[in-house]
């Protein structure tokens, strides 16, 4: 009997292995530093008690909205919110490391450029999560929000996928244009379109919204996204509701990380 381990199990498990250690590594260098967490939470809650009350009344008096309360619209939204926010500029660090030598030494190392790249996403993607967790907690306990826990994951992978997705591009670009101020300004340019597009504060439905601005909100993913975790956090499964957003969610994440593996392996630091 063969009891030597085939090659390319011993290469997955070297991947894992080393995924790990950068997720540890970048786990461990941001929780040295907690205000991260304060800071990531402050405009979302801020946005949860000065704005969410008088959405709550507009939502009793304006038709168009989706179905649900005010907070099965708004919760959701702070999420997505926070995803772009907290995953769209960390390619600035990504850019202090380049400049200090730490992704040198990483280069010469054997750790392949995907395990370099996973390791960095999920470690934003599990922040995101966290922060996501705390503002659901802060809904239920303050505003009675209970959500369904299926709805809930479902709006949890929404929020997870969409983390992966940005940060996978602000980490490529980052790569591709080696300057902060660019790459600062790059990202604005690029995420505000899809921010205002997405719904996320008043959500644009066929009713609310002229015609020309729904047909044009259609063509942006984050909205479909922000469809389906709205969708997923009132406890509508239905395909309708969830397959438009969670395809473009899966497609967004797919294309970028393959996209940030492809700059990460050309790298020529």
């Amino acid at each position: 009997m063969d009891t030597c381990p085939r090659p390319w199990k011993r290469r997955e498990v070297t991947v894992s292995r080393e995924v790990w250690l950068v997720f540890s590594r970048e786990m461990r260098h941001r929780y040295r530093q907690p205000t991260w967490l304060v800071m990531g939470l402050a405009q979302p809650v801020l946005f949860m008690f000065f704005f969410g009350p008088l959405l709550k009344k507009f939502v009793a008096y304006t038709p168009g909205f989706p179905p649900g309360g005010a907070w099965q619209v708004f919760a959701p939204a702070l999420m997505i919110q926070m995803v772009i926010v907290g995953s769209s500029f960390v390619g600035v660090g990504l850019l202090s490391e380049y400049r200090s030598g730490v992704l040198e030494r990483f280069r010469v190392t054997p750790m392949s450029p995907a395990a370099l790249l996973l390791g960095k996403v999920l470690t934003v993607a599990f922040n995101v999560l966290i922060q996501a967790g705390v503002i659901v907690l802060v809904c239920h306990l303050a505003f009675r929000v209970d959500p369904p826990l299926v709805g809930m994951a479902v709006c949890m992978l929404m929020v997870a996928a969409l983390s992966l997705a940005i940060a996978s591009c602000s980490y490529a670009l980052a790569l591709r244009i080696r300057n902060e101020e660019s790459l600062m300004a790059s990202l604005n340019a690029l995420l505000m379109p899809l921010f205002l597009l997405s719904g996320t504060f008043l959500p644009i439905t066929a009713e609310l919204a002229p015609s020309w601005l729904y047909r044009l909100s259609r063509v942006n993913p984050v909205a479909h996204v922000m469809d389906a975790g709205r969708a997923g956090f009132r406890g509508d499964y239905s395909v309708h509701a969830l397959l438009p957003g969670s395809a473009a969610a899966f497609a967004m994440a797919v294309l970028s990380l393959w996209w940030a593996v492809r700059t990460f392996s050309r790298l020529d630091v």
